[in-house]
């Protein structure tokens, strides 16, 4: 698993295009715009074969020491439908969906697949 670095992207953007996978992705790394604090992404399902699993952790990155730290990470998405991950100072932290904290300058998006079933995702980031 290789990481994908995107610099100088937007407060929207595309973390992982609708595709049909059967193993983890490179992970994606973003240069958030200056002042940004507060992060949604978007998941959409929609399609699956036999049994799939992933996980998508949303980390941050930080450059000087090279460490990565985890900010929130989703239950396993079995099945179709959307789900949102909230990262936000002002909202109350729910385990697997939001966590009360706020966005560093870089951060990292992760899926991680449990098996090799098909599952079609795509994955949208929103930042402020």
């Amino acid at each position: 698993m290789a990481n994908t670095i995107n610099s100088g992207v937007g407060n929207t953007f595309t973390v992982y295009s609708s595709a049909a996978r059967t193993a983890t992705p490179d992970t994606q790394e973003f240069e958030l715009p200056g002042g940004v604090r507060v992060g949604h992404f978007v998941i959409d399902v929609t399609a699956v074969t036999a049994t799939p699993s992933v996980v998508f952790t949303i980390s941050g990155v930080d450059r000087t020491s090279g460490q990565i730290y985890t900010l929130l990470t989703s239950a396993a998405i079995t099945g179709t439908g959307t789900t949102v991950l909230r990262i936000d100072s002002a909202l109350t932290a729910v385990n697997n969906t939001i966590a009360k904290d706020t966005l560093p300058p870089v951060i990292r998006v992760t899926a991680t697949h449990g098996d090799a079933d098909s599952i079609t995702y795509s994955v949208g980031g929103s930042v402020v």
